[in-house]
C-alpha cells in the first residue's frame, strides 16, 4: 500500500497536487491511499493500466477530497481490452495487468465549468464504489470497449451535465446498483451513440435530474434516456427495477424516455435494431410531464410499478409492438395530476391487471383521455379496473383487433365510458362489467362485437 501523502501530496493550502499524484501513481504499488484532506488538481489524473498494472485507490472512507480546477475528468481509467466479456477474448496482459481497478470511498468536487468526475475507456471489469461526485459537468462517463462495469454505492450530486453518461461506448454487463443520482441537470442516466447488452439499474434513487435546483431555462431531459435510435446502436436485454424514479414536472421531461429506430415496428433489422428484451418492474414512478415515453421499442415487460402525478400522460406508448403492461397502479396521487395513458401507431400490446383511475375532471389537462388508443391493433386490455371522469373516458380510435375483457369499467357522471371512434374491424367486449350499453358509444364503420358483459341498468 502506498500514501500519495509519501510522494509529496499535501491535501491543503490550495497546494496543487496534480504532479504528485501522479508521481503516486506511476512510482507507488498500484494499491493507494488518500488521507483526509482537500487536494487539489488541475489537470486529469490519468491511469493508464498497462503501465500501472494492477490499480486501486481509496479515499480513506470518503474524507479524502479531490478538487478539479482544470477541464476535462479527474481521473481518466485507460485499459486496452478490445475483446468481450468470453475469457478467450481476454489477453494475458489485459488480465494479469488491468482486470478490476477501482476508485472507492472519495469525494470528486468540480471547480472548473468543464470539470468532470471519472471517464473510463476499455476497461475489463471497472468497480466505482462509495464514490461522491458533485458539482461537476458530467459524474461518471463511459466510452470505448468496456466489459463487467460496477457502479455501486455512489452519490451523484448536483452536476450541471449528466449524472452517469455513456455515449460512444460499446459495453456487455453493467450493474448499477445502490446510487443516490439527483440533481443533475441533463439527466440521471443517459445513453446514446451505444451498443449496451446486459444493463441492470436496480435499488437507486434518481430523482430530480433537472433544470430547476440549476436555475436555466428548461431542456428535454429524462430521469433514464435511452437512445438506441441511430443505425448500429442497439440498447438490449435491460433490467430496471426497484428503483425510486422521481422528478419535478419539467416541459419535455420524462422519468424513462427510451427511444429506438423509426419504422422498426413488427420488424428485426440489425441495422436498426429497436430496445428489446426489457425487464421494469418494482419500480416508484412519478412527477414528470411524460412518466413512461416509449418510442420504437419491440419488447418490454413493465410489471408491478406503481406511477403517478404526471403533468400529461403516466405513458407514451408509440411506434411500438410486443409491449406489456401487468400488476401497474397507474393513478393521478394528488389533485391537478394527469394518470392518462396513451397508445399510438402500435402493436401487440397487453394491459392486464392493472388500476386506472382520475381523481375529478381537474386532475389532468383539456383534451387528454383517461385511456387513449389511436391506429392500434391487436391490443389486449384485461382484467384491469379503470374508473372514468365526466371528460376523461376510453377513447379507441382507427383500431382493428382491440379486445377489453373481463374488466370492470366504472364511472362517476352521466357521459359514456368508453367510445370507439373511426374505422376498424374484429373489435370486442367480452365479459365486463360495466354500467350500462348506452356507456358505449361507436361509430358505424367501426366494427365492434359484445359479448357477455354484465350491465347493472
Amino acid at each position: 500500500m502506498s500514501y500519495i501523502h509519501e510522494f509529496g501530496a499535501v491535501g491543503r493550502d490550495q497546494v496543487d497536487d496534480t504532479e504528485n499524484i501522479l508521481h503516486a501513481i506511476e512510482y507507488g504499488d498500484g494499491q493507494l491511499e488518500c488521507k483526509q484532506g482537500d487536494y487539489i488538481i488541475t489537470k486529469t489524473i490519468e491511469i493508464k493500466l498497462s503501465k500501472t498494472r494492477r490499480f486501486a485507490l481509496n479515499g480513506c472512507g470518503g474524507t479524502a477530497k479531490i478538487i478539479m480546477k482544470g477541464s476535462g475528468p479527474a481521473f481518466r481509467i485507460i485499459g486496452t481490452h478490445q475483446g468481450s466479456a468470453d475469457p478467450s477474448t481476454v489477453k494475458p496482459d489485459v488480465w494479469l495487468k488491468q482486470r478490476h481497478p477501482m476508485l472507492a470511498n472519495i469525494e470528486i468536487e468540480g471547480g472548473h465549468p468543464e470539470a468532470d468526475g471519472i471517464e473510463i475507456i476499455g476497461v475489463f471489469q471497472p468497480r466505482i464504489e462509495g464514490v461522491l461526485i458533485h458539482q461537476v459537468r458530467h459524474g461518471i462517463m463511459l466510452s470505448g470497449v468496456n466489459r463487467n462495469v460496477i457502479i455501486s454505492n455512489c452519490n451523484i450530486y448536483h452536476n450541471s451535465g449528466v449524472g452517469i453518461y455513456c455515449k460512444n461506448l460499446n459495453l456487455h454487463q453493467i450493474n448499477i446498483i445502490g446510487n443516490h443520482i439527483s440533481y443533475n441537470r441533463l439527466g440521471g442516466i443517459r445513453i446514446e451513440d451505444t451498443e449496451i447488452r446486459n444493463l441492470q439499474i436496480t435499488g437507486n434513487d434518481i430523482e430530480y435530474n433537472n433544470h430547476r435546483t440549476h436555475k436555466t431555462a428548461p431542456e428535454p431531459t429524462a430521469e433514464i434516456y435511452i437512445d438506441a435510435s441511430k443505425p448500429k446502436c442497439t440498447v438490449a436485454e435491460v433490467t430496471i427495477a426497484s428503483n425510486t424514479i422521481q422528478a419535478t414536472i419539467s416541459e419535455g421531461g420524462s422519468n424513462i424516455r427510451i427511444i429506438g429506430p423509426k419504422h422498426s415496428l413488427g420488424k428485426t433489422d440489425w441495422n436498426f435494431y429497436p430496445p428489446c428484451l426489457y425487464a421494469i418492474t418494482g419500480n416508484v414512478i412519478s412527477s414528470q410531464e411524460i412518466n413512461v415515453h416509449l418510442t420504437g421499442c419491440n419488447g418490454v415487460t413493465f410489471s408491478g410499478n406503481n406511477i403517478s402525478s404526471a403533468g400529461k400522460f403516466n405513458v407514451v406508448l408509440e411506434n411500438s409492438s410486443k409491449i406489456q403492461f401487468s400488476g401497474c397502479n397507474f393513478r393521478p396521487h394528488h389533485y391537478g395530476k394527469s394518470s392518462a395513458l396513451k397508445f399510438i401507431n402500435s402493436e401487440e400490446i397487453i394491459l392486464s391487471a392493472c388500476y386506472l383511475t382520475g381523481i375529478d375532471d381537474d386532475s389532468m389537462p383539456e383534451g387528454i383521455d383517461l385511456l387513449s388508443i389511436e391506429h392500434c391493433q391487436n391490443i389486449i386490455v384485461s382484467s384491469t379496473q379503470i374508473v372514468v371522469s365526466e371528460r376523461k373516458k376510453i377513447k379507441v380510435s382507427h383500431c382493428s383487433m382491440v379486445h377489453f375483457n373481463a374488466c370492470t369499467l366504472l364511472k362517476n357522471c352521466p357521459a359514456p365510458i368508453i367510445e370507439w371512434r373511426g374505422e376498424g374491424s374484429n373489435n370486442m367486449m367480452s365479459s365486463n362489467i360495466i354500467a350500462s350499453k348506452n356507456d358505449i358509444v361507436k361509430d358505424d364503420l367501426i366494427k365492434l362485437e359484445l359479448q357477455a358483459n354484465l350491465f347493472s341498468e
